[in-house]
């Protein structure tokens, strides 16, 4: 671990359907505000920043966009990445038909470091939610660690089955029903993992039938994984939480509270 470097990849490839008509991407949205230091000089904060915030307190301080084509506005404002003192990539989306074939895109340019899996869409605390994967990673010498968050909603989710150890067993994906407390919503893993996720798409991008198949959920790449023996492990966040801005009542959850700590601080 020591000697490889940590690259967040941030999958945005997107059309934001659920909450569209948007003048942005929706991983621009601004959600809360930030302090730049001056008694009342709050300037808006969008979403993915967040998410960024808590990679580079993790020191991660490289990552990749995974766009679609349209979506320039999130280089056009991140730019390099200085003003959150990170070197920032974009990368183009290639097969539009699921988060593993979006991921896969970064293949060369992540095939022997450790990947920070990251949604640009997500609000979720805690703040050292990276830091805590990171050194699971380390001391478990695990292939996955997955990050994982209290539900009640599993028809939304990975829901996640795991032992006393910590270690995974089981993901399905978003059951009707379930018993599970916890789904998955953030990840790091090693060169292994991201060889093995290159190498399931292979076949998959062979098939002359693949516009027509369901989208592949990167849980179903990760429960393949498991039952070739890889070693996934959960690092729980029992008081944690996750919210998804890509749909309309959690939009509007977000917007509200942090609109109101900004009031609370006024």
């Amino acid at each position: 671990m020591s000697d490889r470097q940590i690259i967040g990849l941030l999958p945005a490839g997107g059309q934001a359907k659920r909450i569209s008509p948007l003048p942005l991407s929706k991983e621009l949205y601004p959600v809360g505000f930030q302090d730049f230091g001056e008694k009342c000089n709050w300037r808006p904060k969008v979403v993915c920043q967040y998410l960024l915030e808590k990679m580079r307190l993790a020191g991660i301080d490289k990552a990749y966009f995974i766009l679609r084509p349209g979506k320039w506005d999130i280089p056009a404002y991140f730019g390099d990445g200085a003003i959150l003192s990170m070197s920032l990539g974009y990368l183009m989306m290639g097969l539009p038909y699921g988060v593993p074939f979006t991921l896969d895109q970064a293949y060369p340019f992540v095939r022997d470091a450790v990947v920070a899996l990251g949604f640009p869409d997500i609000l979720f605390q805690p703040e050292d939610a990276y830091v805590r994967l990171i050194a699971r990673l380390e001391t478990s010498k695990a292939d996955v660690v997955l990050g994982l968050f209290p539900t009640n909603q599993p028809q939304k989710a990975g829901m996640v089955d795991f032992d006393e150890t910590g270690r995974v067993k089981l993901i399905i994906e978003k059951p009707l029903q379930s018993d599970l407390r916890y789904m998955w919503g953030i990840a790091v893993w090693t060169p292994a993992f991201t060889q093995f996720l290159h190498e399931y798409l292979i076949p998959l991008k062979a098939d002359s039938n693949l516009s027509q198949l369901p989208e592949v959920p990167i849980g179903n790449v990760i429960q393949a994984a498991i039952k070739l023996g890889f070693h996934v492990a959960a690092e729980v966040f029992a008081d944690g939480s996750y919210l998804d801005i890509g749909t309309p009542n959690d939009l509007v959850r977000a917007v509200r509270y942090f609109a109101a700590l900004a009031s609370e601080e006024d």
